[in-house]
């Protein structure tokens, strides 16, 4: 019965974020402990799923030409490096994972406020991005990008969230001159090599249940692809207030208590 459940989950899940858009780390990642996972198992197993399920995409908007590969090295350059370095100094810091799961857990919530907000505020991000005059910092790009990389590594390695929601924000207001659509490929492109290099390094810290990945992944992959149908018919200015509300909750439950 618990597969079933897990398969549920998943299929609700991928729904959501075929609807929506919404990272599926900052909705599976809570749902995982709520059904009474460990911190380490929920945010581990998470990071797998997500790697898996943002490959095919990732696939897609290359073949649309709406990655813009330059940008996803630099980010990787900061991410990638920061995720292994999170990885080791859990290892070595920790005697077991139950020590860090505090850790975990207070990181998640700080990703889920900043995600909450991005998808709250993401119109004005936007319009303030566009409206910045870029020449005073066009140089500082670059290394802003790598910065960003870095942060982005750390977090994602220790709460399974923000290579979506928050990854995209940082492209908004780095290149506000870039097509959505390009920011959106881009992002996905790069949350690839991150959430799975984070998904091997607690595989190799023993965080990952592959019965549960297993069942999440045969209800998210086509659930993914009905939501993205259904989007169509759904209003999104209450969809992701509703959800934005729900994050707010959840993040100020696992950052501050």
């Amino acid at each position: 019965m618990d597969i079933l459940l897990y398969i549920a989950a998943g299929a609700g899940v991928g729904l959501i974020v075929g609807m929506t858009g919404i990272g599926g780390g900052a909705l599976m990642t809570p749902l995982l402990l709520l059904f009474g996972f460990p911190p380490q198992v929920a945010v581990g197993t998470d990071l797998m799923y997500a790697g898996i399920t943002k490959a095919g995409g990732a696939w897609s908007h290359h073949k649309q030409s709406h990655v813009r590969w330059a940008l996803v090295k630099l980010l990787a350059l900061g991410s990638i490096p920061s995720a292994l370095l999170t990885g080791l100094l859990l290892e070595y810091l920790f005697q077991h994972p139950e020590n860090y799961a505090h850790l975990l857990r207070n990181a998640l919530g700080i990703m889920l406020l900043l995600t909450a907000v991005v998808i709250l505020l993401r119109k004005q991000i936007q319009q303030w991005a566009s409206r910045a005059s870029s020449r005073n910092w066009a140089r500082w790009r670059p290394q802003a990008t790598f910065v960003m990389g870095v942060f982005l590594g750390v977090f994602v390695t220790l709460s399974s969230v923000g290579a979506g929601a928050i990854g995209t924000a940082i492209l908004m207001l780095l290149y506000p001159a870039l097509r959505s659509t390009h920011i959106v490929g881009t992002d996905i492109a790069h949350a690839v090599p991150l959430t799975l290099c984070a998904g091997f390094i607690h595989m190799y810290l023993g965080n990952v249940d592959f019965a549960l990945l297993g069942a999440l992944l045969i209800g998210s992959l086509p659930a993914i692809h009905v939501g993205s149908h259904l989007s169509r018919k759904m209003p999104d200015e209450l969809l992701k207030p509703i959800l934005a509300s729900l994050l707010l909750m959840l993040g100020a439950k696992y950052a501050f208590f």
